[in-house]
């Protein structure tokens, strides 16, 4: 014979059975809390059901990253599965009771992880910015280009001052006034400048290209 569940609810994480001291002890509480209390209770509870409906768009590696059980993990998979409205409504009120339950460093590691996939992680915009920087500095200064070799050897040298030289053309207006001109040899300095970065942090911040002075930019 199947054991009868109890009946009760989750309080940030916490099962509370209906009739237990537990209970009892909250609902006093409860009864001397004021509206505003209530109102904050219910916002939390909002919030967590609509990071846990956020989960089901991360991007597996960073799922995987999170501290969240297997079970958790399933579940979200599941929803993921479920086409039908009314149970995939179900599993959404499931993974929101779950969000509830987890401690609130998770809870931090779960909207670390939501930002990272929207803004990119720390490292990266740091890439994208000196990749930024490396790419002006290789067109506009004649020993760039050196210095960036003697950081990142393995650069395909040819290529490099090939694409330089291109960008250079390419920036040259067509009239006297006219906007420059940024064409395709722009483009692919920045992504191999930005592969590289990626790939090997700078190894020498002596030559970093934020540390150029006024005079070596008007070079």
């Amino acid at each position: 014979m199947s054991r009868k569940l109890k009946k009760g609810y989750f309080v940030r994480g916490e099962f509370v059975a209906e009739g237990s001291e537990r209970d009892i002890e909250l609902k006093a509480e409860l009864k001397g809390t004021d509206e505003q209390s209530r109102t904050d209770l219910k916002r939390e509870s909002t919030e967590l059901q609509k990071l846990g409906e956020a989960l089901l768009t991360l991007r597996a590696d960073l799922l995987a990253r999170l501290p969240l059980s297997d079970k958790f993990k399933d579940a979200i998979l599941e929803a993921k599965r479920i086409t039908n409205f009314e149970g995939k409504r179900r599993q959404m009120q499931y993974i929101g009771k779950m969000m509830r339950k987890l401690e609130a460093a998770e809870v931090e590691q779960v909207r670390a992880a939501l930002d990272e996939q929207a803004n990119g992680s720390a490292a990266d915009n740091l890439a994208l910015h000196q990749a930024e920087i490396w790419r002006d500095r290789l067109i506009s200064q004649d020993d760039a280009a050196g210095q960036w070799i003697a950081q990142y050897p393995s650069t395909d040298t040819q290529q490099l001052r090939a694409l330089i030289r291109q960008a250079r053309k390419d920036a040259v207006p067509e009239k006297p006034g006219a906007a420059v001109r940024h064409g395709r040899a722009y483009r692919e300095i920045f992504q191999l400048v930005r592969d590289a970065l990626m790939a090997v942090p700078e190894p020498d911040a002596s030559i970093h290209p934020s540390t150029f002075s006024p005079a070596q930019e008007a070079s």
